[in-house]
């Protein structure tokens, strides 16, 4: 775990294509913290391996431990999880409020204790998020939702329980999906959930739980119909945390930029379609295997100019167009970044200007980056997970030192990235 002051040093390369090696993607933190808040709905308990040991991660286990769930780390990266204790509480404020993945907690214990106490969540700065989406789909469960000092308090009326309810999302959101799929298990009656996002960390959830006694139709498609019922049974079930895809999109990045020849293992490049797409028809060589992507560059290859616009799974995922930006400052002419889900997602391009990234903003949503530009090593400090990442992109292959500050944020979703990157050549280290 980081502390506050964390800081990365790194020594650029100078748009010198050198790294080369392998570099290993862990296990999905989209998809494992929506698997530990299911264990609310089992009478038992599962375990989870290949679960990534990164800040979001371990805060997650702090509130369920706050809520009697037993926590077991068996080894690395297995933690075996149990219910027998389990109680109904207000979610811990200081770090529900942090955590915008905490809100998934939520429909599991008003499904399963009639009742929820939970503080506006929050998370990275990257523009609102609004938690009406969740409250009126509880209304339209059977909730009642009362607005409190530090958040709000959820609640049935005493005797009843949850109902089914057919549930429209105005947006398609992979966190509210994912809420209601576990919040109907425990309902009582069908659910139908429509215009539901399609990302593969939703049906990785699903998939599991039907295993575990749930009954969910649909999965893979913008339509979800539960059945509610009893408490599942994970007796000797194990998840097995699915690979990152945004991590490995971010090394497949990585290594466009600044690898003569870089293997990115243990990925399912399937998830990855509109970024390999995109990257190819940029000019980058790629070549996939069942559970690997490698690039294959030299050091005089120019790039050309792309547009990008951030879709919901499978179009261009929104967390990786703070990397891809720093892509396209090192190809040749104008590309254009249209950035359609979060209204603040661009502010980190000021930073990246300061290194010498020649950009345009338009508007809240769009900007134009002028390529090939030289970047400058400089003093940034990171805003939010994913271009705090991208800082680091940044930093890898701009001339002369760069220290990123607020590492905290980056280690939110990436394990030791510093151990990894340093394996294939990068010139970074930690300093407290």
């Amino acid at each position: 775990m980081s502390e506050a002051g964390d800081k990365f040093i790194i020594e650029g390369l100078a748009g010198q294509r050198t790294l080369t090696g392998e570099i290993s993607v862990g296990g999905a933190k989209n998809a494992v913290l929506k698997i530990l808040a299911s264990i609310i709905l089992f009478r038992d308990g599962f375990t989870v391996t290949n679960a990534p040991e990164i800040e979001d991660v371990f805060r997650m286990l702090d509130l369920l431990i706050n809520l009697g769930v037993k926590v077991e780390k068996q080894k690395h990266s297995i933690f075996n999880l149990q219910t027998e204790k389990l109680v109904n509480r207000p979610l811990w404020l200081e770090i529900a409020k942090k955590m915008r993945s905490s809100i998934v907690l939520t429909g599991p214990l008003l499904s399963r204790f009639g009742e929820v106490s939970f503080p506006y969540p929050g998370g990275c700065v990257i523009g609102r998020r609004p938690v009406d989406l969740f409250l009126n789909g509880f209304k339209k469960m059977g909730a009642l939702v009362a607005e409190e000092k530090d958040g709000f308090r959820v609640f049935v009326r005493e005797g009843s329980r949850l109902h089914g309810a057919e549930i429209f999302f105005k947006n398609q959101s992979v966190t509210a999906t994912e809420t209601f799929l576990m919040t109907a298990i425990l309902a009582e009656g069908r659910t139908i959930l429509k215009n539901c996002a399609l990302e593969p960390e939703i049906e990785s959830l699903g998939r599991f739980l039907q295993n575990c006694g749930a009954k969910i139709s649909g999965l893979g498609t913008t339509t979800l119909i539960i059945e509610g019922g009893e408490l599942l049974s994970g007796e000797g079930k194990t998840y097995e945390t699915m690979p990152d895809r945004i991590e490995a999109g971010s090394f497949l990045i990585l290594g466009a930029l600044a690898a003569t020849n870089l293997k990115i293992k243990n990925c399912q490049p399937e998830h990855l379609d509109s970024l390999i797409n995109l990257l190819r028809d940029c000019g980058v060589e790629i070549v996939i295997g069942g559970d690997f992507i490698e690039i294959k560059n030299s050091q005089n290859k120019k790039y050309l100019s792309a547009e990008i616009k951030t879709h919901e799974y499978p179009g261009f995922p929104t967390d990786l167009q703070a990397p891809m930006a720093v892509f396209l400052s090192q190809a040749e002419g104008e590309s254009f970044i249209f950035e359609t889900i979060f209204e603040g997602r661009l502010n980190y391009l000021e930073a990246l200007g300061r290194m010498g990234l020649k950009t345009r903003n338009l508007d809240t949503h769009r900007a134009i980056v002028y390529g090939p530009c030289r970047l400058e090593g400089k003093e940034i400090d990171s805003p939010d997970l994913r271009a705090g990442l991208a800082y680091v992109l940044a930093a890898i292959i701009a001339k002369g030192q760069s220290t990123v500050h607020n590492v905290r944020y980056i280690d939110r979703g990436y394990e030791k990235v510093e151990e990894r990157l340093s394996a294939i050549g990068v010139k970074i280290k930690r300093v407290k």
